[in-house]
């Protein structure tokens, strides 16, 4: 219901926008495809990756390595994969509620989005150029205790 909601709304107002500028409207309905374009092949391999993953590791096994028994073996599990690989945030989302589908645990999964979104080992080195080694190994050591915090915290409230 809710995505009816938007895109209606989002029919509305772009209307409205190209009633009162065709040009505008037309150049920023050409900028969105031009953003879905370089988008797409991200997300299709992440979709992919995810597919294949999901495909391999039935429910039990995900469960077994991931789910809420799991306890801090799963979220540490969960910490370092979603702190080396790299994806979308909108995608990490999506793949956290896959997952808790297949029965991993609410502070495992809350584990791997914010160290996905947080945390960057493939991303150091570009970082670590614009604020120092120092202070990109400080960033991401705080963002990866502050993921760790979120799990626990999530794990007593949702797991509970």
């Amino acid at each position: 219901m809710t995505s009816f909601i938007l895109y209606g709304l989002a029919i509305v107002l772009f209307t409205v926008s190209f009633i009162k500028d065709k040009a505008k409207s037309k150049k920023a309905l050409k900028n969105a495809a031009k953003s879905f374009e370089n988008i797409m092949p991200q997300f299709l391999t992440i979709i992919v990756i995810v597919g294949i993953i999901l495909a391999v590791f039935d429910a039990k096994t995900i469960s077994d390595l991931l789910g809420k028994e799991s306890g801090l073996l799963g979220i540490t599990i969960s910490s370092i994969v979603g702190s080396i690989v790299m994806m979308p945030t909108f995608v990490a989302f999506s793949t956290g509620n896959s997952l808790l589908n297949y029965g991993a645990g609410y502070a495992q999964v809350a584990a791997l989005v914010s160290t996905l979104t947080l945390v960057g080992i493939m991303t150091f080195s570009l970082e670590s150029k614009f604020i120092g080694k120092k202070a990109a190994f400080y960033r991401n050591f705080i963002a990866f205790l502050f993921s760790f915090i979120v799990a626990l915290i999530f794990g007593v409230v949702l797991d509970g």
